[in-house]
């Protein structure tokens, strides 16, 4: 898994398993913000299975999926979840780079 500090209190990732909520919680994390929607790709881990495994770890979770550019609505969605959810905060999406996006739409 390939983890980016974005800030002090947030870092981004392409996808995740649940199978990575472990090393995500040992790495210091205490919350996840998954910025992609569900069934974007066959294969991917739904949101549900990465907050199970999140909620068994002791993590706190918001799923702010986005598709393209974000849209207000999901940039306050966005700045709502990081303002709120315990620091360090880890999020993922494909890629990392709308995670990155959307943090950098809900700070500025």
């Amino acid at each position: 898994m390939h983890i980016t500090q974005i800030s002090q209190d947030f870092s981004v990732s392409p996808q995740i398993t649940a199978a990575d909520v472990t090393e995500i919680a040992n790495a210091g994390f205490k919350s996840i913000i998954c910025n992609r929607p569900d069934f974007e790709e066959p294969t991917q881990p739904v949101f549900n299975d990465i907050a199970n495994a999140a909620h068994d770890a002791g993590l706190k979770t918001a799923h702010v999926p986005i598709t393209a550019m974000p849209m207000p609505t999901q940039i306050k969605e966005m700045a709502n979840a990081i303002s709120e959810l315990p620091k360090p905060i880890f999020a993922y999406c494909r890629s990392g780079n709308r995670s990155s996006i959307l943090f950098h739409a809900a700070n500025g």
